[in-house]
């Protein structure tokens, strides 16, 4: 990596429009639940004679259970489509799927307390198979007359599941199998038409099930600890569902490619780049659909790493070959976030002034009638939306809040339902290069969340120098595909150090590193002593702010990826 710029804050008003590809990062900062709710409705086109069919999917049911999200990833997994929908979903709620079963997810509460949440109704008269998990089982024993009651005993950790009559759902495996449970109820008495399958030491009915394909298991199939888990789901979604696993990145390419063309029609779209695979899967994707009435633009908010933007727009340049307008908005944001210190409020800020910059950008060009971005779903499960209201909200995500009432632009978010891994899938069959689709992702609020406290240019300079010592010692020993994020943050904290004799009374960095698959939880990176040594030693000598470095190791949960 080359050695060390000075730069300043440039021309806010410097625009550059051109023709390239851009490698893409982060989510923006941007949507509000107001414009998302009309984004479905967008457009008076007419239909394309090869919009897909509703897709075969399962829904999962949230009762609020840590474990929900990696339900969806296991079915997923096994190229089954699956949504997340809340216990209070209506029959409508669902009805664009080609629903082929239900699964109802644990939870923390117990069925017989006042106010524990219910399934609804149509679950059980919607004629499809459905799988009651923990929770789930107690519900399908509680609403269909059966009877749950507290267990003497909590069965939480290892179980071995004692296969006791023959079912299609544990199909193939052996009658003795490791089990995960985390559970303080029990089922006393199976609902009229039920037959226990399996049981545990502490659980005479572990799993049940009837003929009209519902079943019940008191164990959690979707964790590593439940080894023949993923076996169960299989069952569950291609035998007792008869699905085929249909559901890959070609025909996602192909199912998203339509419907991009069904919502927009004859429509302009924006589509918001920074750096990452989500906007550029989102970019491509969307040009792929609609050619040449898609623009892009790339806004330099002045919060990106060392050397981001002309990295972004050359890769553009060299791979995509979207239409693409460049604005420096440097000066805009950090006059926005002056003596800001609250990191919701610079989310907040960050999004709104986007958005004017895009209101900008948009007035220029003409009627503008979409703007298209990289949502994912975690940002969705994350910021607790309408369509994740059993999540408790950890923190907005730039995609899933702050959007002012005036944007009058619909939103087209193809990636609204796929987790990060499925995004490189899909960049792939895109034929997106590697360069875009391993890029470690980079927060829409860019170093404004990894500047603690106040931001001013000199605290951004000395993170990006810090930042890109992380960068250049991780490459270098070979561990940047390994982590799903390495960078540094720039703490309010200052400590006494000694250089040369001299006392030092400066900045305090923290290294952050973790692994993770999807974002949802992650742990904290091992990395090597030595290479934690480099980049500690080269930062305390080259960025002259900095006189300690402190090495994160929080995972999530209990905290969060970034610190802000």
């Amino acid at each position: 990596m080359p050695d060390e710029q000075e730069t300043t804050p440039a021309d806010p008003t410097h625009r550059v429009s051109t023709t390239g590809d851009v490698e893409v990062s982060t989510y923006l900062e941007i949507a509000s639940e107001e414009v998302r709710r009309t984004a479905g409705t967008a457009g008076q086109a007419t239909v394309d004679s090869d919009v897909p069919p509703k897709r075969d999917a399962i829904a999962i049911i949230d009762f609020g259970s840590q474990y929900s999200r990696l339900i969806a990833r296991r079915v997923r997994e096994l190229n089954v489509y699956c949504e997340i929908v809340p216990p209070d979903a209506t029959r409508d709620a669902v009805r664009d799927m080609n629903l082929a079963g239900i699964i109802l997810s644990g939870g923390p509460s117990s069925v017989y307390e006042e106010g524990a949440p219910t399934a609804p109704a149509w679950v059980f008269d919607a004629g499809v198979p459905v799988l009651g998990i923990c929770y789930g089982m107690q519900l399908i024993a509680h609403q269909l007359g059966g009877h749950v009651a507290q267990a003497a005993e909590r069965e939480y950790g290892f179980a071995v599941l004692h296969r006791n009559d023959q079912s299609v759902l544990l199909d193939g495996l052996e009658d003795e199998l490791p089990v995960w449970m985390s559970h303080g109820d029990r089922i006393d008495v199976m609902p009229q038409g039920f037959r226990a399958i399996a049981f545990s030491e502490n659980s005479p009915i572990a799993a049940m099930a009837n003929d009209d394909g519902i079943y019940g298991i008191q164990f959690h199939p979707e964790v590593a600890h439940t080894p023949q888990g993923v076996e169960m789901l299989r069952n569950f979604a291609y035998k007792v569902c008869g699905l085929n696993g249909s559901w890959t990145p070609n025909n996602f390419v192909s199912e998203s490619i339509a419907r991009i063309r069904e919502q927009v029609g004859t429509g302009k779209v924006i589509c918001a780049l920074s750096g990452g695979v989500d906007s550029a899967v989102t970019a491509k994707l969307v040009h792929e659909a609609i050619g040449d009435q898609l623009t892009c633009i790339f806004v330099n908010n002045g919060l990106l790493r060392r050397e981001e933007p002309e990295r972004v727009r050359e890769v553009f340049e060299q791979n995509l070959g979207l239409k693409l307008i460049y604005v420096d908005a440097t000066e805009r944001f950090m006059t926005a976030l002056a003596g800001v210190t609250d990191p919701e409020q610079k989310r907040k800020i960050i999004g709104n002034e986007f958005i004017n910059v895009f209101e900008i950008e948009a007035g220029a060009m003409g009627e503008v009638d979409f703007l298209a971005q990289g949502t994912l779903y975690p940002d969705v499960i994350e910021s607790q939306t309408s369509e994740s209201t059993a999540a408790h909200k950890i923190k907005t995500h730039h995609n899933v809040g702050g959007l002012p009432e005036r944007m009058r632009m619909k939103l087209v978010e193809p990636l609204r339902y796929l987790f990060k891994d499925e995004v490189r899938l899909a960049g792939a069959e895109l034929g997106l290069p590697p360069q875009i689709l391993n890029r470690q992702p980079f927060p829409g609020p860019g170093l404004a969340i990894r500047v603690i406290g106040d931001i001013t240019w000199d605290k951004l300079e000395t993170l990006r120098a810090a930042d890109w010592i992380v960068m250049d010692e991780i490459k270098a020993d070979g561990l940047y595909d390994n982590l799903w994020q390495s960078f540094a943050v720039l703490t309010n904290t200052q400590t006494v150090g000694v250089m040369g004799d001299q006392r030092t009374y400066q900045h305090v960095v923290a290294l952050r590193a973790v692994t993770s698959e999807d974002a949802m939880t992650a742990d904290w990176a091992r990395l090597p002593y030595d290479t934690l040594a480099r980049i500690s030693s080269r930062i305390v000598n080259e960025v002259p702010a900095i006189n300690r470095v402190v090495y994160d190791i929080t995972s999530k949960p209990p905290g969060t990826i970034e610190w802000e």
